[in-house]
């Protein structure tokens, strides 16, 4: 256990760390608050000063951890990259090697997130329903970056196209998840990227 109620920005850090390893093991409705306490050595006072409830310490994992992974993994890698069919390929590749035996019973904790929460509590929905978004905007944004410089092939929607990519990795990763393995992932992955592959001029 870490000390960490004598500074705020870490006491508030640290309970989100753990709140986020809590929700991705057991999902937010049976996540235990006591679990992230002893992992935080955090009073229960202290993480109510910083989160008035178990709904705004959920809605600030989704916020603040998940959303700025999303943003470092799809979003950073993709700005003002020309060659954005291998950029793709790369943060694909990416999420693949973050994967392994071990974690991949867990899936994507977006998507977990987005089958538990989204049909029951509005707030969960609009934070996930936005991150969706940002992904796959991001995507078609890179789409239609390399249409104008020529190295992606016009035809193709980058709106559609980027709906497909986000869609099969999550299908992927779900595949993954449920036979435990990862070469389901890599074997699901595969079929994208040669499809993607193809979207070259």
């Amino acid at each position: 256990m870490t000390m960490v109620n004598r500074n705020p920005d870490k006491t508030r850090g640290a309970l989100l760390d753990a709140a986020f390893v809590e929700i991705n093991q057991h999902g937010f409705q049976a996540a235990s608050l006591n679990n992230i306490l002893n992992a935080t050595n955090v009073t229960k006072g202290a993480l109510y000063h910083h989160f008035p409830s178990k709904m705004k310490l959920g809605y600030a994992v989704v916020d603040e951890q998940i959303k700025t992974a999303v943003e470092e993994r799809w979003v950073t890698p993709l700005v003002n990259n020309d060659d954005v069919i291998s950029a793709i390929l790369s943060v694909i590749d990416d999420s693949i090697n973050c994967h392994d035996d071990d974690n991949i019973c867990l899936g994507c904790p977006l998507n977990n997130l987005a089958q538990e929460m989204s049909p029951i509590d509005e707030g969960f929905r609009e934070r996930i329903s936005g991150i969706f978004e940002l992904w796959r905007n991001a995507i078609a944004d890179a789409l239609k970056r390399g249409q104008a410089n020529g190295s992606v092939k016009q035809s193709i929607s980058a709106e559609a196209t980027a709906y497909f990519i986000v869609a099969a990795i999550e299908g992927a990763v779900s595949l993954a998840k449920n036979a435990k393995s990862i070469d389901v992932l890599k074997t699901s992955l595969l079929g994208l990227k040669e499809h993607i592959e193809s979207l070259r001029t």
